[in-house]
C-alpha cells in the first residue's frame, strides 16, 4: 500500500471507512425512492420508444399518465402491465399513445391481476436487460478482434458541433489523429430537460444533444474508423442532469463505454435536488455496472469554482464518495473512472510539484481505476503558447503518475470553441509528451520526507478530518452548507423535487429486481 507517496495504510483504510459512513444513508434514502427518470428508464427497457408530434417522449406522457391517476409511489410497471391486459393492447408504446388520448386510466392492481401484471412486467424488462448484454458481448468481442490502443493513458478528445452529421466526421478524424476516447459533450441546458429528446438532431448550443439516435449513430461511425484503425475507439457522452437513469440505459442499449456519470455534479453546478440525484445514480451506475461502461466523475469541477490548493482534500473526499457509491451500485474499479484535475495557478509556487502530488495521491489511492485525468481550463488566458506549454505540463504529470484516461487539452480553452488545427496541436503534445516521457512514471520516485510525499500527506489527513466532520454531520447537510465546490444546496430545494416519491407498499421495479438478483 505504501507505493511512492509511503501512504499510511491505516489512515486509508479509516478514510474508506468513513466515507462508508458517510455514504450509506444516502443509500438508504435512494433504495427508499423513486424517481420519475427511474420509472420512465424501467419503461423504456421494457420497450417504449418514439415521441409525440410535440417531441415529448411517449415514456414521459406515459408515466404522467399514471402519476395522475395512482401516484408514482408504487412504481408504474404495475399499473402499466395491469391496464395492457385490461385493454387488451399488445404493445406498451400504443398503450403510452393511448393513455396520452385520456382513453386509458390506471388503476393499482391486487390479487390474481397483480401477478399477471408482475409477472408481464418482468418479463418484457428482462427483454430490455438482455438487450444490453448483448451489446456489452458486442464490446468484448470487439476489442478482443480489434485491440485496445497499445498504450496508457487513454487518449480522451471531446468533438460537439451542435450538429450530429457534423460531429461524425469530426470524430472519425480526432480518431485517426490519435484519440482512443470520443466524447460528445452534450448540449447547454439538456441536463435540466426533464425528458429525453428524440431522433437525430443538428442544432444544439455549444454542445449536440444526447438522444438515442445520435447515440447510435456515433457509434456505428466509430466502429467503422475502429476497423480501417485496428484498435477499438470508444465512445462516452453523459448519463447526468434530471434525466440520468434514462442516459444510462440508452447507452446501455445502443453500447456507450464510457458515461460522466458523478454523484454530486447536478447538484452542485446545476442546482438538481440532492435527493433526485442521488436516487437518480444510484440506478443509473446499475445501469452501467450491467452494460460494462466506465463512469467518469466529476471531481474536475470543484476546482474550476473553488481554489485547487486550499480545497484539494474536498476532491479527494469527493472520490472516496463515489468508489463507496459505485461499489454499491456494482461497479468494480476496473469501471471507475475517478475525476480529478490540473488546475493550480500557474503563478503559485511549485505549483507543478502540487499537481505531481496530487495526482499521485489519487492513483495510490485507487491503484485499480482507470482515472480520468482533466487539463487546465480555470487558469488559461487565451495566451495560445503559454496555454500549450501548460498543456504539456499537464500531460507530463499524466505520464508520471500514471494516469488512465488523459482528457486533451486545448490552447484556446476559454476562448474560442476549438478548431480542427487546435486539435491537431493539441494531439501533437500529447503524443510528443507520451512518446518521449510515457515510462517516466517507472523512474519517478519523489524523496522520502520530501516536499511531494508531505503534501499528499497533508491532503489525506485533511480529507479525513472532513469525512469524519460529515459521517456525524451526514452528507445532505456537507452539500448543503457548501463544503464540495463551494456551491450551498439544500436537500428540499433544487430542480426536480417534484418528481421525487417514497417507496409506498407494495413498490415494485422490476429493472431493479433483474439487476440485484443474486446468478443462481
Amino acid at each position: 500500500m505504501s507505493g511512492k507517496l509511503d501512504l499510511d495504510p491505516g489512515l486509508v483504510t479509516r478514510a474508506r471507512q468513513l466515507a462508508r459512513r458517510a455514504g450509506q444513508p444516502v443509500v438508504d434514502l435512494a433504495r427508499s425512492h423513486t424517481t420519475v427518470s427511474v420509472e420512465r428508464a424501467v419503461l423504456r427497457l421494457a420497450g417504449v420508444a418514439g415521441a409525440d408530434p410535440d417531441g415529448i417522449p411517449w415514456v414521459n406522457r406515459l408515466v404522467d399518465a399514471v402519476v395522475a391517476d395512482v401516484g408514482l409511489g408504487q412504481g408504474v410497471a404495475l399499473p402499466v402491465f395491469d391496464a395492457m391486459a385490461r385493454e387488451q393492447v399488445a404493445d406498451v408504446t400504443l398503450l403510452a399513445q393511448q393513455a396520452a388520448a385520456g382513453a386509458v386510466r390506471f388503476q393499482r392492481p391486487a390479487g390474481r391481476a397483480a401477478t399477471a401484471a408482475r409477472r408481464a412486467a418482468l418479463s418484457a424488462v428482462r427483454r430490455g436487460i438482455r438487450q444490453v448484454d448483448r451489446r456489452r458481448v458486442e464490446r468484448e468481442r470487439l476489442v478482443k478482434r480489434l485491440g485496445d490502443p497499445p498504450q496508457r493513458p487513454w487518449i480522451y478528445l471531446i468533438v460537439a458541433t451542435g450538429d450530429i452529421y457534423e460531429d461524425i466526421p469530426q470524430a472519425q478524424a480526432a480518431a485517426r489523429a490519435g484519440a482512443d476516447v470520443i466524447a460528445v459533450i452534450r448540449s447547454t441546458g439538456q441536463s435540466l430537460l426533464d425528458y429525453v429528446p428524440e431522433g437525430a438532431t443538428r442544432e444544439g448550443f455549444a454542445g449536440t444533444y444526447a438522444t438515442q439516435e445520435n447515440f447510435r449513430l456515433m457509434r456505428a461511425a466509430l466502429d467503422e474508423v475502429s476497423k480501417e484503425l485496428g484498435r477499438y475507439v470508444r465512445l462516452t457522452n453523459y448519463a447526468s442532469g434530471l434525466c440520468m437513469p434514462e442516459m444510462a440505459t440508452l447507452a446501455g442499449l445502443e453500447r456507450l463505454d464510457m458515461m460522466l456519470n458523478d454523484s454530486m455534479y447536478g447538484i452542485l453546478f446545476r442546482d438538481i435536488n440532492p435527493i433526485r440525484t442521488f436516487v437518480d445514480q444510484r440506478f443509473s451506475r446499475q445501469m452501467h455496472a450491467r452494460a460494462g461502461i466506465i463512469i467518469n466523475t466529476g471531481e474536475d469541477n470543484y476546482l474550476t469554482t473553488a481554489d485547487a490548493v486550499d480545497e484539494a482534500h474536498t476532491v479527494t473526499v469527493s472520490q472516496l464518495l463515489n468508489e463507496f457509491f459505485a461499489h454499491e451500485a456494482g461497479l468494480p474499479d476496473a469501471l471507475l473512472g475517478l475525476g480529478h484535475a490540473f488546475e493550480i495557478n500557474p503563478e503559485v509556487p511549485q505549483s507543478l510539484r502540487l499537481e505531481l502530488a496530487h495526482a499521485l495521491l489519487a492513483r495510490e489511492l485507487f491503484p485499480d481505476a482507470p482515472l480520468k485525468w482533466m487539463p487546465p481550463t480555470k487558469h488559461m488566458t487565451g495566451d495560445v503558447f503559454r496555454g500549450n506549454l501548460l498543456d504539456g505540463f499537464f500531460n507530463l504529470v499524466g505520464a508520471m503518475t500514471g494516469q488512465g484516461i488523459l482528457l486533451v487539452g486545448m490552447m484556446t480553452e476559454a476562448v474560442v470553441t476549438p478548431w480542427l488545427s487546435d486539435r491537431d496541436i493539441a494531439l501533437q503534445n500529447v503524443r510528443y509528451v507520451l512518446g518521449a516521457a510515457g515510462g517516466l512514471g517507472e523512474d519517478f520516485r519523489p524523496p522520502p520526507g520530501g516536499f511531494i510525499q508531505q503534501r499528499a500527506h497533508q491532503v489525506l489527513g485533511e480529507a479525513v478530518t472532513l469525512l469524519e466532520r460529515i459521517a456525524d454531520d451526514t452528507l445532505l447537510q456537507a452539500i448543503a452548507e457548501g463544503t464540495f465546490g463551494i456551491m450551498k444546496r439544500p436537500a428540499d430545494r433544487g430542480k426536480g423535487l417534484e418528481g421525487v416519491a417514497a417507496h409506498e407498499d407494495g413498490y415494485f421495479n422490476p429493472a431493479t429486481e433483474l439487476l440485484e438478483a443474486v446468478p443462481a
